[in-house]
């Protein structure tokens, strides 16, 4: 089982005044066997808070799969990608591409998102857009992947050379 933390990124919803409804969609989708929700906040569009809580869920918590939503757009106030950026190690670039290029055939605006994908500490943390339809996409396309992407990033999957 691998510890998941889901941090959305709003304005309107860090102030209350608006309903959650990607995060709990995020729960909702990755609410199995594989998955043990251990935080879940709300944060405004501000760099500086976004990245500390990224750091201390990887640093500190060794969260496993840290998934963000909202603040990926092209609005001044969008600076989840850039607080991500700050705090990886390494860039995970084929998630988001992957959500790119199949979010792009259902809807054109997906060409619009700056999510980011990387590891810190061992943590994967994955950048997805705000709106719960996006969201349902996203988490489609990559669910597949990521427990194999987790035994990687754990030590704990198969051996490669039979391939």
């Amino acid at each position: 089982m691998y510890s998941l933390a889901v941090l959305t990124i709003s304005d309107k919803g860090f102030k209350g005044e608006r309903d959650d409804l990607s995060g709990k969609l995020i729960m909702e989708m990755l609410n199995q066997p594989d998955y043990n929700l251990v935080f879940h906040e709300i944060v405004p569009d501000d760099e500086k808070m976004i990245g500390d809580k990224l750091t201390i869920w990887a640093d500190q918590f060794e969260v496993n799969l840290i998934i963000t939503t909202g603040g990926t757009g092209l609005s001044p106030r969008d600076v989840t990608p850039e607080a991500t950026s700050s705090i990886i190690e390494r860039k995970v670039p084929g998630l988001v591409e992957a959500i790119r290029i199949e979010s792009i055939k259902m809807s054109p605006t997906a060409m619009l998102s700056r999510s980011i994908a990387g590891i810190r500490n061992g943590s994967l943390i994955i950048n997805l857009p705000g709106s719960p339809k996006a969201v349902r996409e996203s988490i489609n396309i990559i669910q597949g992947i990521l427990p194999h992407a987790l035994e990687m990033l754990s030590g704990t999957s198969g051996d490669h050379t039979n391939g």
